[in-house]
């Protein structure tokens, strides 16, 4: 990792009490779900549309 975007990234980390690791993941998690690939929890709670099995 560029020197530059780790010091970067550190206090962004500090400035919001997380740890440069929490702070990445944070980043990815954020990432991911903007780009849908990557279901938010309140979705992965919800029942899929699925053929019933009801008569």
């Amino acid at each position: 990792m560029d020197p530059e975007m780790y010091k970067a990234l550190d206090k962004w980390a500090s400035d919001e009490f997380r740890s440069l690791n929490g702070q990445i993941e944070y980043l990815l998690s954020r990432a991911l779900k903007a780009e849908k690939r990557l279901k938010a929890k309140s979705e992965k709670n919800k029942p899929e549309n699925k053929e019933s099995k009801e008569p």
